[in-house]
């Protein structure tokens, strides 16, 4: 197992890399850059205002032939200077790559922060809300599943199956916005809050009055992250359970005098967990890096989701390479753990032979 943990290690790099200069070669295709956005506000342009229902592309037009017709040329390197574009694609490439190299990430075009700092500023609150959607659909979903597993085809498996795939079927973001509006003041009942993860007295409360708050501003939130999650793992786990209730040890075991709650957690949870255990790296991705974007713009969360959409939008290209190495990285780790925990489960499985 160890000789497979460091090939997966090692095969991070060239990943990372190729995922690297895949986006590298689109961003020097994509028009509207921050040089273009720097020219246009030299020249007085309001983005909003002038390009209404127009283009990113007309807008960089716009901008590039506003900067022949009378900028100062100086003026137009200058800028250039100053994002890193007075080089050529390959010698900027190879300097962000060699940055990288050393976990050194750039500094934001428009923060005045280094990306790290950023990152680590954002990071708490992303995890934060991630942690607690992966606790509370985890601890819901397999002990649901195993019951609706044991209870197969009665009316409490017709009814709970009926309403998760209910709510598997309603996107997240609506989802969220009908909790907003249904508990948010928004036309319904005003009990919870819809901003932030804290309220702006936090400082002042108890200790017992800042857990309330924290709490009461995660439930929206998080409700709306565990929708989709908890509808496909519970139904994951409820056919694990139901193709191992099936198999020969089960009948066995009945067979030998065992009951029916030493089969169920002796013999069957672990073998039926294993398909549990594989969905858990792309649950923890969905929840952590791609749930969690709508649903921190809807409520106003400063956390990762956020951070990349508004750098995205804004072309801050240091901060949107940098999260998106974070993401890459994390989301590699992750795989890589939930294939160990396998051998945890079941120390039957060997790597030893996978990798040749």
């Amino acid at each position: 197992m160890l000789g497979y943990s460091v090939r997966r290690l090692l095969l991070i790099i060239p990943t990372l890399l190729g995922i690297l200069l895949v986006n590298f070669a689109i961003v020097q295709a994509a028009p509207g850059g921050p040089v273009e956005q720097a020219i246009a506000r030299m020249q007085g342009l309001d983005m909003a205002q002038d390009l209404g229902g127009a283009t990113v592309d007309s807008f960089a037009t716009t901008a590039t032939s506003s900067a022949s017709r009378g900028l100062d040329p100086r003026l137009v390197a200058d800028i250039e200077r100053q994002y890193g574009f007075d080089k050529p694609p390959l010698q900027r490439l190879w300097l962000m790559l060699t940055q990288y190299a050393q976990l050194d990430f750039g500094s934001s075009f428009y923060r005045g922060i280094s990306v790290t700092d950023l990152i680590a500023e954002k990071m708490p609150v992303t995890v934060s809300l991630g942690l607690w959607a992966l606790l509370i659909t985890y601890g819901i979903s397999i002990p649901l599943g195993i019951r609706k597993a044991v209870n197969n085809g009665s009316a409490f498996d017709v009814w709970t199956s009926t309403l998760i795939i209910i709510g598997y079927a309603v996107p997240a973001f609506l989802f969220a916005l009908l909790l907003i509006l249904m508990f948010g003041g928004g036309s319904g009942l005003n009990w919870l809050p819809i901003r932030g993860l804290v309220s702006e007295d936090f400082a002042t409360l108890s200790a017992a009055g800042k857990v309330l708050d924290y709490l009461k501003h995660l439930v929206l939130p998080v409700t709306a992250l565990v929708v989709g999650g908890f509808a496909t793992l519970t139904l994951l786990t409820k056919n694990s359970f139901l193709d191992e209730l099936s198999r020969q040890y089960v009948i066995t075991a009945r067979a030998k005098g065992a009951g029916e709650r030493q089969v169920l957690y002796g013999h069957v949870l672990r073998n039926a967990m294993l398909m549990v255990t594989a969905g858990l790296p792309s649950a923890m991705l969905h929840v952590f890096f791609g749930g969690s974007l709508l649903i921190e713009v809807l409520f106003s969360l400063d956390g990762m989701g956020r951070m990349s959409y508004e750098a995205a939008v804004s072309r801050d290209y240091p901060v949107v390479f940098g999260s998106l190495f974070i993401f890459t990285l994390a989301g590699l780790l992750i795989k890589l753990v939930g294939d160990l925990c396998y051998r945890l489960i079941d120390p039957r499985i060997d790597f030893s032979s996978r990798g040749h």
